[in-house]
């Protein structure tokens, strides 16, 4: 299992490394999260041992599980890329640098609320739905300036950039054109110049499709099947809308 690990992890650095090259970027300008939902504590284990130390989690119960018997790998840095309910934020405040999933002003009203009692702030990423597929969490499109700006008057939150989930089972094309189009929203936030937000990081691309993402300017690509295998449950379970439980 651990040569598996380790070869996949050389295929996708490699593969990184190509887009990279082929749209003129720096390999060092693009971070590999590994994501982590339903991967066991052995297959962490052997990704670190690897020289991996940024990891992502889509559910609040699995990162408050994994979170304790991670500790003694103090260089590993964990980051919440699913969709987070405002009744979690509790526990994943606790655990994380970054958020990646903040997808509605009620969200940023919970972190604010819970932040301003821990005396913190929390660096986070604005998620956008550039697919408009009604399956998938994230503000649309035409909302994204508005919403940055309620976000930007908490001032326990960094808003660090945007997160989006590609066209799932699409062609090359269709997907380039939800991270192109995160890109163009990067731009026009970029030009509001709202007070303590930074637009520096891209969070897009997936097993599937993060050589596109990379050719588009992703600056945290999220993969998981690719370096620890096919996990047992479908992507409907971390994307469906239905999931929602408080809002």
């Amino acid at each position: 299992m651990g040569h598996l690990i380790e070869e996949n992890l050389e295929t996708v650095k490699q593969q990184m490394k190509l887009a990279c090259q082929a749209s003129g970027r720096k390999i060092e300008d693009v971070k590999l999260l590994l994501a982590t939902k339903t991967v066991p504590l052995e297959k962490l284990q052997i990704a670190i041992q690897a020289g991996e130390v940024l990891f992502g989690e889509n559910k609040a119960q699995e990162l408050r599980d994994k979170f304790p018997l991670m500790q003694q790998y103090n260089q590993v840095e964990w980051h919440f890329i699913g969709h987070l309910q405002t009744n979690k934020v509790k526990d994943v405040v606790k655990y994380v640098t970054l958020i990646h999933s903040v997808d509605r002003l009620k969200l940023g009203q919970a972190l604010h609320h819970q932040l301003v009692k821990e005396n913190r702030t929390m660096d986070i990423l604005v998620q956008i739905n550039t697919s408009y597929e009604e399956s998938k969490f994230g503000a649309s499109p035409e909302s994204a300036l508005a919403l940055v700006e309620q976000l930007s008057q908490f001032e326990t939150l960094n808003v660090k950039g945007l997160m989006t989930i590609g066209k799932l089972n699409a062609t090359n094309e269709e997907t380039r054109h939800c991270f192109r189009l995160l890109k163009q929203i990067q731009s026009q936030i970029m030009e509001e110049k709202f007070p303590r937000v930074e637009m520096d990081i891209l969070s897009m691309g997936m097993s599937g499709d993060f050589k596109v993402a990379i050719e588009e300017g992703a600056t945290i690509i999220r993969v998981g099947t690719s370096v620890f295998g096919q996990r047992y449950l479908p992507d409907g379970y971390y994307w469906n809308e239905h999931a929602r439980q408080d809002d």
